[in-house]
């Protein structure tokens, strides 16, 4: 990984060190899950400092970044608060169409063929609006997640090799089984600080500056601030800024702000926070009496991957599983104006009269643009624009429209 720019020195031995044990995966800090077209993102947070600034000892941004990586919590229960302004507009009861699009099949956005307690609709949930989440974590083999609602709760529990989901307001309940195997990643508690900062570390090179920018306190703990900032022009991320428990080195809260200005795009932290070992019961789950119960390899193929959280869910501009049209996704440009593109083998936008509600809802927010390539529909947020062209080509990113219409011109 390329140096970091801080007003803080290192040894050249002890940046490279870090440097190599970052250089995992593409630079994209912004997960994001796309039906072929416009995206759905999340990133985080207002402001940090919940009751004053506390004296800590001086620490370089390099010594905080390698505090994260070596942080070991394993056990810990909480409260998070997750508020979303993507500037999408209202959804207007076409979250099905819209799910259903996604996943290419049915099964989505609750129908007949479906579960509403499948984690790959429910969580997706939490791109908009505000949410208050209850989380706990016991080792790599058990987590849980409650999604809390009005008079409602939908639970996500990982305990050993099954993986439950439970809708409480419509009494159903979605199971799976982890293989265990020495392959499979451990689990994390989704949508916590913690996958969205591991994210955005995985951004760092040398088109990125990140600084230690004094103190915060965060649901009662001592925190540093870490900031990280593109130095190129072009994208639409302003600055991202990371509350880091100062003993244990757990991101605390994560905060995405848009180059564009205004409020953060989420608000996304503990409120509340324990690092003492959960009761084990839990994790404990049995479907409630007359529940209906939906099992993984009974259910349409898209609810089957749904059980590695939302971070997961919505990884879609890596590269590497995300995106796919007839053309796996490629990676054009660099650093934070990188881009995916992916050729849909000619299936451009569906109009309003072939695609239905979807077609229309995704026609309600896009921008008709020309250029050497032809015409298309830019798809914006506040964060992540999308440009599908009309002889079906797609280019996504945490970037400008006028970066993607000119990566768009330059693939001709």
């Amino acid at each position: 990984m390329a140096p970091i720019d801080s007003d803080d020195n290192t040894t050249a031995g002890e940046g490279e060190e870090l440097r190599a044990g970052r250089r995992r995966a593409a630079r994209y800090v912004v997960p994001v899950a796309v039906m072929g077209v416009a995206a759905a993102t999340i990133g985080l947070v207002p402001a940090l400092a919940d009751s004053g600034d506390p004296d800590l000892p001086k620490v370089t941004a390099e010594q905080l970044i390698e505090k994260i990586a070596k942080s070991d919590v394993e056990q810990l229960s909480g409260t998070i608060k997750i508020s979303t302004d993507l500037g999408l507009p209202d959804l207007g009861g076409l979250e099905s169409g819209l799910m259903s699009g996604m996943s290419g099949g049915p099964g989505s956005g609750g129908d007949e063929d479906g579960s509403a307690a499948d984690p790959s609709a429910k969580l997706t949930e939490l791109v908009t609006g505000t949410h208050t989440l209850r989380v706990a974590a016991d080792g790599p083999d058990r987590q849980k997640l409650s999604l809390l609602e009005n008079a409602a709760e939908y639970s996500l529990i990982h305990d050993g090799k099954d993986v439950w989901g439970y809708d409480s307001k419509s009494n159903e309940v979605y199971h799976a089984t982890t293989s265990g195997s020495a392959e499979q990643p451990e689990k994390e508690v989704p949508a916590t600080p913690k996958n969205f900062a591991d994210q955005a570390l995985k951004a760092v090179d040398d088109t990125t500056s990140v600084t230690v920018d004094g103190t915060a306190q965060v649901a009662g703990r001592d925190a540093y601030r870490l900031v990280i900032k593109p130095k190129q022009d072009g994208s639409t991320v302003g600055a991202i800024s990371v509350a880091v428990d100062a003993e244990t080195g757990m991101p605390l809260k994560f905060t995405l702000t848009p180059s564009s200005g205004g409020a953060a795009v989420v608000d996304a932290g503990f409120t509340k926070v324990s690092f003492a070992k959960p009761d084990a019961s839990t994790f404990d789950f049995t479907p409630p009496k007359g529940a209906k119960v939906t099992e993984a390899d009974e259910a349409p193929e898209h609810g089957r991957k749904a059980e590695g959280g939302l971070a997961e869910e919505m990884d879609g501009l890596k590269g590497k599983d995300g995106l796919k049209g007839t053309d796996g996704p490629k990676v054009i440009g660099e650093g934070w104006n990188s881009i995916a593109t992916f050729d849909t083998g000619g299936q451009g936008l569906p109009t309003a009269s072939a695609g239905g509600d979807l077609g229309g809802f995704l026609g309600s927010f896009g921008d008709q643009v020309k250029g050497d390539f032809g015409s298309g529909t830019v798809f914006k947020t506040r964060l992540v624009n999308a440009l599908i062209t009309d002889d079906g080509k797609v280019y996504a990113g945490a970037v400008t429209k006028d970066a993607l219409v000119k990566a768009a011109d330059a693939a001709q």
